[in-house]
């Protein structure tokens, strides 16, 4: 027995291998940094205790640098989600949030995490989730620790709502009691208490749901949730704790409401108009729309609230990629998201949402800054995360062939490093 003890423990040693102190150079046909609007060829990546040291000459790496070889592919920074929500298991997400606890759903939470690691996202920006306790951030404490490999972890524990809101169980009775999916407050001072524990556990992103939801029962996404004094009274006390506020607005009223308000983020922001746009160049505001999550799930049975995401998707689809693509032409700047939950979706359809901004008028290198720098940005991470360049953190993942001429190829990524550690090496 700890003879096969022992053999688990070099196995796992070896899956997420690390070149320690020595410099490694990875070379490839050609290197996406993340800044530069043309490809990058003729170059090699140095790396070393877990940072890129250089990129320099192919030709000038000295000869007794250790050499990975990745023939036939691209290197690019590691990708970026922006709205994810790892503990949501089931398509039927609200019913699903009753039926498990939240250790079982922390421990899904981790094993989905790790698939996307291994499909080339190495960091996930979670937007609220449905859980009653903090099980992101333990699972974020724990991969800080050392206890399990995984991807860089950041956002909210919950999604905060109102009652009756998109976060709100609206399908029982009143005689039932129950915890709703999203954590609910009414008023400022349930609003001030909400997000203080959602500080005091370890949230560093505050998620309001301004309007309500697609994928929610019983509620109407194009009615704004929150009361204007409400919306005043989250933003500036996220903004007393330095704590940003990522919105949930589908209504144009709520997206123009809370860009004037303060969010950093508008996520799905499905009925902007020019307004929108012009609001969010002039205060800064990064814009999710969440584009690939409703094909997903478009004509299926699978959703409580079928027909609303049907509604738009079916109907209006066309319309919004038009007006996404607007913003970004107007200055807009488009981070990637998908939202498209957890344990149930195979990992590998995640990156499709890249395919989904150029449909939408993104160039296939914008929409590839749109889930790495620009992400990177928004999230305040822009000196650690997000670009190839000398003294960032060694997130890069390869790529078969040339993802500007096939988007699709970053749904294949052959090669992954993680601050310097190889998790993926295809053979």
């Amino acid at each position: 027995m700890k003879q096969m003890l022992r053999l688990l423990f070099v196995v796992l040693c070896f899956s997420f291998s690390t070149a320690g102190g020595a410099t490694v150079a990875l070379f490839a046909d050609a290197i996406i940094d993340g800044e530069a609007s043309e490809m990058i060829t003729g170059k090699a990546i140095l790396v070393e205790d877990g940072k890129i040291t250089a990129i320099l000459d192919a030709s000038a790496v000295p000869a007794e640098v250790e050499a990975i070889n990745l023939a036939g592919m691209t290197l690019m920074p590691g990708m970026i989600n922006s709205h994810e929500h790892p503990l949501i298991y089931l398509d039927d997400y609200q019913n699903a949030h009753l039926q498990a606890s939240s250790a079982y759903k922390a421990l899904l939470g981790l094993k989905t995490m790790q698939r996307w690691l291994q499909q080339g996202w190495t960091t996930i920006r979670v937007m609220g989730d449905a859980d009653v306790y903090y099980g992101n951030q333990d699972i974020r404490r724990a991969i800080e620790e050392g206890v399990f490999v995984g991807p860089r972890i950041t956002g909210a524990a919950h999604y905060i709502s109102i009652t009756g809101g998109g976060g709100d169980a609206n399908y029982f009775s009143p005689e039932q009691s129950l915890i709703a999916d999203g954590l609910i407050a009414d008023g400022p001072d349930e609003i001030r208490k909400a997000i203080r524990n959602e500080i005091k556990y370890g949230s560093d992103w505050i998620k309001l749901m301004v309007t309500g939801a697609f994928h929610s029962v019983g509620d109407d996404p194009r009615n704004v949730a929150f009361s204007p004094q409400e919306l005043a009274v989250a933003m500036a006390e996220a903004a007393r704790h330095h704590v940003p506020v990522a919105a949930h607005a589908h209504a144009t009223a709520g997206i123009n409401q809370a860009i004037i308000a303060g969010a950093r983020s508008i996520e799905h922001g499905t009925y902007l108009d020019d307004l929108s746009m012009d609001l969010m160049v002039e205060h800064g505001t990064y814009y999710v729309p969440t584009i690939y999550v409703g094909d997903y799930y478009a004509g299926t049975d699978k959703l409580l609230a079928q027909e609303k995401n049907d509604d738009v998707y079916l109907n209006y689809r066309d319309e919004w990629l038009r007006r996404i693509g607007k913003a970004h032409r107007q200055g807009v700047k488009i981070v990637v998201g998908v939202d498209l939950g957890g344990y149930a979706i195979a990992p590998h359809v995640y990156a499709r949402e890249f395919a989904t901004l150029v449909e939408a008028g993104l160039s296939p290198m914008q929409a590839i800054k749109a889930g790495t720098s620009v992400a990177a940005e928004m999230l305040g991470w822009n000196d650690r995360v997000g670009t190839l360049k000398a003294g960032k953190l060694a997130d890069i993942i390869a790529v078969p062939g040339n993802p500007l001429e096939d988007i699709s190829v970053l749904e294949r990524p052959q090669f992954v490093m993680l601050g310097g550690k190889v998790v993926r090496r295809s053979e």
